[in-house]
Protein backbone atom coordinates (compact mmCIF):
# COMPACT_ATOMS: atom_id res chain seq x y z
CA UNK A 1 0.00 0.00 0.00
CA UNK A 2 1.09 3.52 -0.71
CA UNK A 3 0.14 5.75 2.63
CA UNK A 4 0.21 8.89 0.53
CA UNK A 5 -2.82 10.81 1.87
CA UNK A 6 -5.00 13.05 -0.49
CA UNK A 7 -4.75 15.79 1.95
CA UNK A 8 -3.32 18.68 0.85
CA UNK A 9 -0.39 18.08 3.52
CA UNK A 10 -0.60 14.73 5.30
CA UNK A 11 2.49 15.48 7.55
CA UNK A 12 2.30 18.55 9.23
CA UNK A 13 0.42 17.56 12.34
CA UNK A 14 3.02 14.55 12.21
CA UNK A 15 5.86 17.08 12.17
CA UNK A 16 4.03 19.56 14.79
CA UNK A 17 3.04 17.19 17.30
CA UNK A 18 6.23 15.52 17.26
CA UNK A 19 7.93 19.32 18.48
CA UNK A 20 5.54 19.05 20.88
CA UNK A 21 6.81 16.05 22.22
CA UNK A 22 10.53 17.13 22.07
CA UNK A 23 10.01 19.39 24.04
CA UNK A 24 7.78 17.53 26.85
CA UNK A 25 10.74 15.16 27.01
CA UNK A 26 13.84 17.58 27.22
CA UNK A 27 11.75 18.93 30.34
CA UNK A 28 11.86 15.11 31.50
CA UNK A 29 15.18 15.10 30.83
CA UNK A 30 16.27 18.41 32.00
CA UNK A 31 14.35 18.04 35.44
CA UNK A 32 15.87 14.89 36.06
CA UNK A 33 19.31 15.79 35.37
CA UNK A 34 18.85 19.06 38.21
CA UNK A 35 17.17 16.78 40.71
CA UNK A 36 18.52 13.38 40.68
CA UNK A 37 21.88 13.75 39.46
CA UNK A 38 23.06 16.04 42.14
CA UNK A 39 22.06 13.41 44.78
CA UNK A 40 23.34 9.92 42.73
CA UNK A 41 26.86 8.37 43.48
CA UNK A 42 28.24 7.56 39.89
CA UNK A 43 27.58 3.66 41.14
CA UNK A 44 23.50 4.50 40.62
CA UNK A 45 24.10 6.84 37.39
CA UNK A 46 23.76 4.11 35.31
CA UNK A 47 20.60 2.96 36.90
CA UNK A 48 19.41 6.84 36.14
CA UNK A 49 20.02 7.06 32.77
CA UNK A 50 18.44 3.53 31.85
CA UNK A 51 15.46 5.05 33.92
CA UNK A 52 15.41 8.33 32.61
CA UNK A 53 16.07 6.52 28.70
CA UNK A 54 13.10 4.37 29.34
CA UNK A 55 10.49 6.75 30.89
CA UNK A 56 11.77 9.16 28.13
CA UNK A 57 10.72 6.60 25.72
CA UNK A 58 7.85 6.08 27.14
CA UNK A 59 6.31 9.01 26.92
CA UNK A 60 7.39 9.70 23.35
CA UNK A 61 5.83 6.78 22.11
CA UNK A 62 2.98 7.19 24.52
CA UNK A 63 1.93 10.69 23.19
CA UNK A 64 2.69 9.10 19.34
CA UNK A 65 -0.16 6.15 19.82
CA UNK A 66 -2.17 8.36 21.60
CA UNK A 67 -2.10 10.88 19.43
CA UNK A 68 -2.24 8.44 15.76
CA UNK A 69 -3.81 5.34 16.94
CA UNK A 70 -2.56 2.13 18.05
CA UNK A 71 -0.59 0.11 15.36
CA UNK A 72 -0.98 2.74 12.61
CA UNK A 73 2.55 3.59 12.85
CA UNK A 74 5.95 1.62 13.73
CA UNK A 75 8.31 2.27 16.00
CA UNK A 76 12.40 2.04 16.09
CA UNK A 77 13.65 3.28 19.57
CA UNK A 78 16.68 2.71 21.57
CA UNK A 79 15.30 1.22 24.21
CA UNK A 80 12.73 -0.92 22.08
CA UNK A 81 15.94 -2.32 20.10
CA UNK A 82 17.73 -3.07 23.61
CA UNK A 83 14.85 -5.19 24.58
CA UNK A 84 15.25 -7.44 21.23
CA UNK A 85 12.75 -5.57 18.98
CA UNK A 86 13.52 -5.55 15.22
CA UNK A 87 15.21 -2.61 13.92
CA UNK A 88 13.85 -3.17 10.12
CA UNK A 89 12.56 0.58 8.32
CA UNK A 90 9.19 -0.88 5.90
CA UNK A 91 7.22 1.24 3.83
CA UNK A 92 5.07 2.00 6.94
CA UNK A 93 4.69 5.24 8.50
CA UNK A 94 7.72 4.64 11.48
CA UNK A 95 9.22 7.09 14.50
CA UNK A 96 12.89 6.52 14.59
CA UNK A 97 13.56 7.94 18.31
CA UNK A 98 16.76 8.64 21.03
CA UNK A 99 15.05 9.47 23.87
CA UNK A 100 18.32 10.27 25.62
CA UNK A 101 21.22 10.66 23.18
CA UNK A 102 23.98 12.14 25.33
CA UNK A 103 23.55 9.62 28.03
CA UNK A 104 26.98 10.13 28.77
CA UNK A 105 27.06 13.87 29.04
CA UNK A 106 23.65 13.47 31.16
CA UNK A 107 25.35 12.12 33.77
CA UNK A 108 28.10 14.36 34.09
CA UNK A 109 26.53 17.57 33.13
CA UNK A 110 28.21 18.11 30.60
CA UNK A 111 25.62 20.81 28.63
CA UNK A 112 25.04 18.89 25.27
CA UNK A 113 21.70 16.19 25.46
CA UNK A 114 19.23 15.68 22.49
CA UNK A 115 16.01 14.54 22.47
CA UNK A 116 15.77 13.47 18.90
CA UNK A 117 12.73 12.07 16.55
CA UNK A 118 12.51 11.08 13.07
CA UNK A 119 9.55 10.27 10.62
CA UNK A 120 9.99 7.98 7.76
CA UNK A 121 7.46 7.31 5.12
CA UNK A 122 8.24 4.22 2.28
CA UNK A 123 11.32 4.23 3.74
CA UNK A 124 12.07 7.76 2.89
CA UNK A 125 12.90 10.45 6.04
CA UNK A 126 10.25 13.11 6.07
CA UNK A 127 11.03 15.01 9.11
CA UNK A 128 13.30 15.43 12.15
CA UNK A 129 12.93 17.23 15.09
CA UNK A 130 16.32 17.51 17.64
CA UNK A 131 15.80 19.42 21.13
CA UNK A 132 18.99 20.06 22.64
CA UNK A 133 17.28 20.35 25.72
CA UNK A 134 20.20 22.31 27.77
CA UNK A 135 20.71 24.48 25.90
CA UNK A 136 16.94 24.55 25.19
CA UNK A 137 17.39 25.28 21.33
CA UNK A 138 14.90 23.41 19.13
CA UNK A 139 16.07 22.20 15.87
CA UNK A 140 13.65 21.07 13.15
CA UNK A 141 13.42 20.16 9.63
CA UNK A 142 10.75 18.77 6.86
CA UNK A 143 11.44 17.34 3.39
CA UNK A 144 11.64 20.45 0.93
CA UNK A 145 10.90 22.81 3.79
CA UNK A 146 14.01 24.38 4.95
CA UNK A 147 15.76 23.99 8.48
CA UNK A 148 15.14 25.64 11.27
CA UNK A 149 16.73 26.20 14.81
CA UNK A 150 13.87 27.72 17.11
CA UNK A 151 11.99 29.54 14.53
CA UNK A 152 14.80 30.81 11.96
CA UNK A 153 16.21 29.75 8.90
CA UNK A 154 19.61 27.62 8.97
CA UNK A 155 22.03 26.70 6.83
CA UNK A 156 25.89 25.17 6.25
CA UNK A 157 28.38 27.02 6.36
CA UNK A 158 29.93 27.97 2.73
CA UNK A 159 33.80 26.91 3.37
CA UNK A 160 35.40 24.86 0.88
CA UNK A 161 38.69 25.28 2.10
CA UNK A 162 39.71 21.98 4.33
CA UNK A 163 42.47 24.03 5.93
CA UNK A 164 39.28 26.81 7.13
CA UNK A 165 37.25 24.18 8.77
CA UNK A 166 36.39 22.76 11.67
CA UNK A 167 35.82 18.72 11.91
CA UNK A 168 33.66 17.28 14.36
CA UNK A 169 33.29 13.20 15.23
CA UNK A 170 33.03 10.51 18.09
CA UNK A 171 34.78 7.99 19.62
CA UNK A 172 31.98 6.02 20.14
CA UNK A 173 31.59 3.33 23.15
CA UNK A 174 33.68 0.12 21.70
CA UNK A 175 37.26 0.78 23.52
CA UNK A 176 38.92 -2.27 21.86
CA UNK A 177 42.40 -1.30 21.08
CA UNK A 178 42.34 -1.75 17.25
CA UNK A 179 39.39 0.37 16.72
CA UNK A 180 40.62 3.21 18.93
CA UNK A 181 43.71 2.74 16.53
CA UNK A 182 41.96 3.41 13.87
CA UNK A 183 39.85 6.16 15.25
CA UNK A 184 42.92 7.94 16.38
CA UNK A 185 44.94 7.00 13.28
CA UNK A 186 41.95 8.77 11.20
CA UNK A 187 41.98 12.09 13.82
CA UNK A 188 45.47 12.38 13.17
CA UNK A 189 45.62 12.51 9.29
CA UNK A 190 42.43 14.31 9.34
CA UNK A 191 44.33 17.37 12.17
CA UNK A 192 47.39 17.23 9.69
CA UNK A 193 45.50 18.57 6.41
CA UNK A 194 45.94 20.65 8.41
CA UNK A 195 42.18 21.37 9.98
CA UNK A 196 41.26 24.11 12.28
CA UNK A 197 40.25 21.93 14.63
CA UNK A 198 38.50 18.46 15.58
CA UNK A 199 35.62 18.78 18.31
CA UNK A 200 33.23 16.48 19.56
CA UNK A 201 29.88 17.26 21.34
CA UNK A 202 29.45 14.05 22.44
CA UNK A 203 26.05 13.38 20.80
CA UNK A 204 25.60 12.59 17.03
CA UNK A 205 22.11 14.58 16.80
CA UNK A 206 23.87 17.71 18.46
CA UNK A 207 27.06 17.18 16.02
CA UNK A 208 24.60 17.20 13.13
CA UNK A 209 23.10 20.49 14.47
CA UNK A 210 26.38 21.53 14.07
CA UNK A 211 26.83 20.83 10.49
CA UNK A 212 23.81 22.10 9.85
CA UNK A 213 23.58 25.61 11.53
CA UNK A 214 27.35 26.02 9.74
CA UNK A 215 29.22 26.13 13.62
CA UNK A 216 31.36 23.30 11.81
CA UNK A 217 32.06 21.90 8.37
CA UNK A 218 31.69 18.37 8.73
CA UNK A 219 30.89 15.02 11.36
CA UNK A 220 31.64 11.41 10.47
CA UNK A 221 30.75 8.40 12.88
CA UNK A 222 31.34 5.21 12.52
CA UNK A 223 29.50 2.95 15.03
CA UNK A 224 26.70 5.00 15.14
CA UNK A 225 22.81 3.97 15.15
CA UNK A 226 20.16 4.88 12.88
CA UNK A 227 18.28 6.93 15.70
CA UNK A 228 20.92 8.72 16.46
CA UNK A 229 20.99 10.02 12.57
CA UNK A 230 17.72 9.75 11.52
CA UNK A 231 16.41 13.14 12.55
CA UNK A 232 19.60 14.97 11.97
CA UNK A 233 20.21 13.47 8.23
CA UNK A 234 16.85 15.30 7.43
CA UNK A 235 18.31 18.69 8.93
CA UNK A 236 21.37 18.51 7.22
CA UNK A 237 20.04 17.93 4.28
CA UNK A 238 17.27 20.71 4.61
CA UNK A 239 20.35 23.26 5.88
CA UNK A 240 22.03 22.75 2.12
CA UNK A 241 24.31 19.64 3.42
CA UNK A 242 25.39 16.24 2.32
CA UNK A 243 25.26 13.03 3.44
CA UNK A 244 27.65 10.06 2.39
CA UNK A 245 28.82 6.63 3.56
CA UNK A 246 32.44 6.95 5.13
CA UNK A 247 33.79 4.99 1.71
CA UNK A 248 32.23 8.12 -0.05
CA UNK A 249 28.83 5.74 -1.90
CA UNK A 250 25.42 6.94 -1.15
CA UNK A 251 24.17 7.35 2.77
CA UNK A 252 22.37 4.50 4.25
CA UNK A 253 20.52 4.87 7.42
CA UNK A 254 21.16 1.32 8.52
CA UNK A 255 24.83 1.25 7.60
CA UNK A 256 25.67 2.43 11.02
CA UNK A 257 28.88 5.02 8.94
CA UNK A 258 28.31 8.46 8.17
CA UNK A 259 29.93 11.45 6.57
CA UNK A 260 27.65 15.01 6.82
CA UNK A 261 29.74 17.75 5.46
CA UNK A 262 28.48 21.31 4.65
CA UNK A 263 29.26 20.82 0.89
CA UNK A 264 30.70 17.51 -1.33
CA UNK A 265 34.57 18.86 -1.53
CA UNK A 266 34.87 18.86 2.55
CA UNK A 267 33.12 15.67 2.76
CA UNK A 268 35.10 13.92 -0.16
CA UNK A 269 38.45 15.53 1.56
CA UNK A 270 37.46 13.82 4.95
CA UNK A 271 36.67 11.00 3.60
CA UNK A 272 39.77 10.24 2.11
CA UNK A 273 41.53 9.97 5.28
CA UNK A 274 38.66 8.05 7.16
CA UNK A 275 40.36 4.15 8.19
CA UNK A 276 37.12 2.06 8.31
CA UNK A 277 36.45 -0.44 10.34
CA UNK A 278 33.59 -2.63 10.57
CA UNK A 279 30.28 -2.16 12.46
CA UNK A 280 27.53 -5.02 12.28
CA UNK A 281 24.52 -3.28 10.09
CA UNK A 282 20.88 -1.97 12.56
CA UNK A 283 19.20 -4.16 10.51
CA UNK A 284 21.09 -7.28 10.52
CA UNK A 285 19.37 -10.19 11.21
CA UNK A 286 18.79 -10.54 15.12
CA UNK A 287 20.56 -13.75 16.23
CA UNK A 288 19.08 -16.33 18.25
CA UNK A 289 20.67 -16.67 21.93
Amino acid sequence: TSYRSTMEDPWQKAYDFAVTVARKAGEVIRKAGESEIKVSTKSSTVDLVTKTDERVEKIIIGSLKEEFGEGTHCFIGEESVAKGEPCILTHKPTWIIDPVDGTTNFVHGFPFVAVSIAFAVNKQLEFGVIYSCLEDKMYKARNGKGAYCDDELIQVSDVKDINKSIIISEHGTDRSPEKVKKIFSTMQKILCIPVHGLRGSGTAATNMCLVATGAVEAFFEIGIHCWDIAAGAVIVKEAGGVLLDVDGGPFDLMSRRMVSANNEVIARRIIKEIEIFSAERDDAPIQKK
